[in-house]
């Protein structure tokens, strides 16, 4: 079955909330990543899709960011980069970041989709691999996550 759609509802283990949707354009080529969460701090927040879709230990257990290709971690518009950078979203002075991000390596269906993964945002703004040091070339030194949630097909697919 080939997934056009899908949603992820994100909570951490304080105020932080939010729901991500997620819509592939016909053939698959780019997805469109729409959401809104609050409880932030203001600023910038590194977000990312986690290889496993388990949270039993909240993102901690959720693995590093999707990376099929094994590539340094980088930028959104970056040609080498994990597929699971999403870069950073920013929320307001209020806490509260809305975003819509079209990206070209998020796949709903086949070999690399991020269905049953875990998006995760994080405490810190994420450096996009250009902090010189090996933290900065696998996570970003973007800090703990915040909030987090299993990726799943949206029912309204069908």
């Amino acid at each position: 079955m080939e997934v056009t759609k899908a949603i992820c509802f994100l909570k951490g283990a304080g105020p932080v909330a939010g729901t991500i949707t997620l819509k592939a354009d016909e053939g698959g080529h780019k997805t469109t990543v729409k959401g809104e969460i609050s409880g932030l701090t203001p600023g910038k927040h590194g977000f990312h899709v986690h290889t496993f879709g388990d949270i039993s230990n909240g993102c901690g257990s959720a693995g590093p960011h999707f990376n099929p290709c094994n590539e340094t971690h980088g930028a959104p518009q970056d040609k080498k980069r994990h597929v699971g950078d999403l870069g950073n979203i920013e929320a307001d002075e209020n806490g509260t970041a809305r975003f819509e991000i079209e990206d070209r390596l998020l796949r709903l269906s086949g070999k690399h989709s991020i269905l049953g993964r875990t998006m995760v945002v994080h405490e810190k703004e994420d450096d996009l691999g250009k902090g010189n040091d090996k933290e900065s070339l696998e996570s970003g030194n973007n800090g703990a996550g915040v909030a987090w949630g299993v990726i799943g097909i949206d029912e309204d697919t069908k």
